[in-house]
C-alpha cells in the first residue's frame, strides 16, 4: 500500500508596502477596496488612519506601513484598502497596492527570519519563496491586538 503525500494550498493575497511584498491569507479578506474619504477619529492610535462608511458599515482603517512601523502611506491611484476579518471584527488595511491572488503549497512557507529589517517580528507569521518573489505573510492576530 502505497501512500501519497497531499501538500495543501494556502491561497493569499499579495499587497505592496514600500518595496517588498506582504500576503495575507485569503480566508481573512472580505473585498479590496479603492481608498475613499477615510474620517479621522481623535485620539486615536496613530497608525489608525481614521474610518469608512462601506456599504453602510463603518469600518477602522489602518496604515499598514505604520503599523509595521516602515514608513507612512502617501495615497495615490495605486492605493487599495483590504477588508480583513478576523474573529468577527473588519477592519481596512491601507496599503501601497494590492497586486494579485496567488496559490502556494504550505511546504514552502518558512518560519519568519530572525530579523525582517526593522519590523517586529511578532507582525509577520512566515516568508515565503515564490519564483524570485520573497513574500511577508502579516500575522493579522498581531497587527490588529492593542
Amino acid at each position: 500500500m502505497t501512500s501519497t503525500l497531499v501538500t495543501e494550498n494556502v491561497k493569499l493575497v499579495v499587497f505592496r508596502l514600500l518595496d517588498k511584498e506582504y500576503a495575507i491569507p485569503v480566508q481573512h479578506i472580505r473585498s479590496i477596496e479603492k481608498v475613499q474619504h477615510i474620517t479621522r477619529v481623535p485620539r486615536a492610535e496613530s497608525f489608525v488612519k481614521g474610518v469608512i462608511n462601506l456599504r453602510g458599515v463603518v469600518l477602522p482603517i489602518i496604515d499598514l506601513q505604520k503599523r509595521l512601523n516602515i514608513g507612512k502611506i502617501l495615497p495615490n491611484e495605486n492605493t487599495r484598502i483590504i477588508i480583513t476579518v478576523i474573529d468577527k471584527m473588519e477592519v481596512g488595511l491601507l496599503v501601497d497596492a494590492a497586486n494579485d491572488v496567488i496559490d502556494i503549497s504550505k511546504d514552502i512557507i518558512e518560519p519568519q527570519p530572525e530579523v525582517v529589517d526593522t519590523i517586529k517580528a511578532e507582525y509577520i507569521s512566515g516568508v515565503a519563496k515564490v519564483d524570485k518573489r520573497l513574500l511577508l505573510l502579516i500575522n493579522l492576530e498581531q497587527v490588529l491586538s492593542h
